[in-house]
């Protein structure tokens, strides 16, 4: 099974910007779709973007598209989240995930999951 570890969250402003990154490893990256997730206090896990194993088709939630993009490094066995225009109901901790396509994750049909990085958007 791969295993994933996020990183780059941190506390911004509103309208700023962040990276998050989720490095993968123990398995073929380039064999896994990839995608993120975010959970906020009190909250259900709520599916964010994801990204096929060749990065030719993503998927966003409505609540972050225009604003985040995911992209992935097949060499880096990499896959990113860039953060612009944020909001504080952005606020959450985001965790990325692999899964066989990227529509099964975007259905929240997915496994793996590190143990999240938490971006916390301040007003």
């Amino acid at each position: 099974q791969v295993q994933l570890v996020e990183s780059g969250g941190g506390l911004v402003q509103a309208g700023g910007s962040l990276r998050l990154s989720c490095a993968a490893s123990g398995r073929t990256f380039s064999n896994y779709a990839m995608g993120w997730f975010r959970q906020a206090p009190g909250k259900a896990r709520e599916f964010v973007a994801a990204i096929s194993r060749n990065a030719g088709t993503t998927y966003y939630a409505d609540s972050v598209k225009g604003r985040f993009t995911i992209s992935r490094d097949n060499a880096q066995n990499t896959v990113y989240l860039q953060m612009n225009s944020l909001k504080p109901e952005d606020t959450a901790v985001y965790y990325c995930a692999a899964g066989g396509t990227a529509a099964l994750i975007r259905d929240a049909k997915y496994f793996g999951g590190g143990q999240g990085t938490q971006v916390t958007v301040s007003s």
